[in-house]
This record gives structure tokens, sequence and C-alpha cells, in this order.
């Protein structure tokens, strides 16, 4: 049983291994974290605030009393 047990770790290490080093290839020696950060960023910012906040209206003119 351990000699089985051993032969699945060891050919999942040099699966995963042999994988990593194919997508290097593929992608560069960064393009992978690349390719996770672009999943993760939104493709487009969305403005939250009311449009009413940008209109600027002219202040009420106020009369003093002149004495």
């Amino acid at each position: 049983n351990s000699f089985v047990c051993l032969g699945v770790g060891v050919s999942m290490v040099s699966l995963v291994v042999w994988q990593t080093f194919s997508l290097n290839q593929k992608y560069g020696e960064h393009g992978l974290m690349k390719q996770a950060a672009r999943k993760r960023h939104p493709k487009y910012l969305r403005h939250q605030r009311s449009p009413r906040q940008f209109i600027r209206y002219p202040k009420p003119k106020t009369i003093l009393n002149e004495k």
C-alpha cells in the first residue's frame, strides 16, 4: 500500500511540475499572474454618485437691509 501511495504522490507532483512549466512557456514568467489579475479586475468602472451632484445651481442672492 505504501508503494501505491508513493507512486500516486510522485505522479501527481510530476504532473503539477510539468503543467507549471508548460504554462510558463505559454504565458511567460509573470503571465499567469497577469491572467489571474485580469479576471479579478472589473471590465469598467461605474460612478456611484447621482448626476444631481454635478449640476451647480446658482446661489440665491441675499437682499441686505440697508439702514
